[in-house]
């Protein structure tokens, strides 16, 4: 086998892991429907994982915006003694800030199936 087929089967199989694990799902985060999510979200901290503009455009009220993108180095604003409640735009980077958490001792933390995107409460716009 030549050296070339070699590599290209080695990339191809890192890519295929690298895919894999980036769409696992994350253990350790409850998904929640809409009315579980409206049941107790007083009592949690909403966090909007969305880019800032998104956020801006309209987002679950009681939310605040930590972008996925900026999670690790503000991860420190969020409590670990209380409920952390996630959503983004479908699951893609509330799943991805749920990692980051996780890996920073947060446990509590629960997810908004579906994202934003299927949301039919109140809604603010900035």
């Amino acid at each position: 086998m030549e050296i070339s087929t070699i590599i290209t089967i080695v990339l191809w199989i890192a890519l295929i892991a690298y895919i894999a694990w980036r769409f696992m799902p994350v253990k350790g985060i409850t998904k929640l429907s809409q009315e579980e999510f409206r049941a107790n979200y007083r009592k949690a901290q909403i966090v909007d994982v969305r880019e800032t503009q998104e956020f801006k455009g309209g987002h679950i009220i009681g939310a605040r915006n930590i972008p996925v993108s900026q999670m690790k180095m503000r991860a420190k604003e969020l409590r670990k003694d209380m409920p952390i409640y996630l959503y983004c735009q479908g699951n893609m980077r509330s799943s991805q800030a749920a990692k980051v958490l996780k890996k920073a001792g947060y446990t509590n933390l629960y997810q908004l199936k579906g994202g934003f995107k299927q949301w039919t409460g109140k809604v603010k716009r900035s």
